[in-house]
């Protein structure tokens, strides 16, 4: 009786992430575009565009998912850009995974868009890293919301990351301490043709995949360094 118990919850688990881990890389990268394109489109309810100039590298994870039969179990797949060598312009978007933390207010097993800032050289180079834990291996704050980021609390200004989330419409910073990233391997391959690295697509000229225009264009116009 143990034995089957344990194989149908090893068949839940594997069912309920690979329902998570959509494979079409190309379509959940226009998907992150448009989630960021439609914070940034109300001004008063969006990332403060003086972090964004501040920023070396941006997050974005559309539609993270919440486990129906597994309790307190998040997934999510996303991309990650960082600022050109000499700060003008971004990189093509590595792939990457986001499992686990307090996702804030989540309701049930609604998606969440994550977004997270990457304020210095020494939080890019966590993403740089085989795996990172948020609160653990770097430092993270919620974000502030609005045209600027007068309100910042000290926690806030000296936070490598700082984060937020929308669910149904509502956009706030929120703490996602305990949430691991990762490299995701399967959809780099997917995206670039080949075996590629996060390091080699972040701190080199690796040419984006057509499929990244719209996101990438989207960073250039909220984030541009002249």
């Amino acid at each position: 009786m143990k034995l089957k118990m344990a194989a149908a919850l090893a068949a839940v688990l594997t069912l309920s992430l690979s329902a998570f881990a959509d494979s079409d890389a190309p379509k959940r990268l226009q998907a992150a575009a448009d989630a960021f394109t439609e914070v940034m489109q109300t001004p008063d309810q969006a990332i403060p565009q003086d972090l964004l100039g501040k920023a070396q590298c941006a997050v974005i994870v559309p539609g993270l998912k919440k486990g129906a039969f597994i309790v307190g179990a998040k997934y999510g797949r996303g991309f990650v850009s960082c600022r050109k060598n000499d700060g003008v312009g971004w990189t093509a978007p590595a792939a990457i995974r986001v499992e686990g933390g307090s996702f804030g207010f989540q309701i049930g097993g609604a998606e969440t868009d994550v977004f997270m800032l990457i304020m210095n050289k020494k939080g890019m180079q966590r993403l740089l890293s085989s795996k990172f834990t948020l609160g653990g291996d770097a430092s993270v704050a919620a974000g502030p919301v609005g045209r600027d980021s007068q309100a910042e609390t000290d926690a806030m200004m000296t936070a490598e990351i700082l984060t937020w989330s929308r669910q149904r419409g509502l956009f706030a910073g929120v703490s996602l301490s305990g949430a691991t990233l990762r490299p995701d391997d399967e959809w780099n391959s997917e995206l670039y043709g080949r075996k590629i690295t996060n390091r080699e697509i972040l701190t080199s000229s690796v040419p984006p995949p057509p499929s990244a225009k719209a996101l990438i264009g989207a960073l250039d116009k909220y984030s541009a360094r002249k």
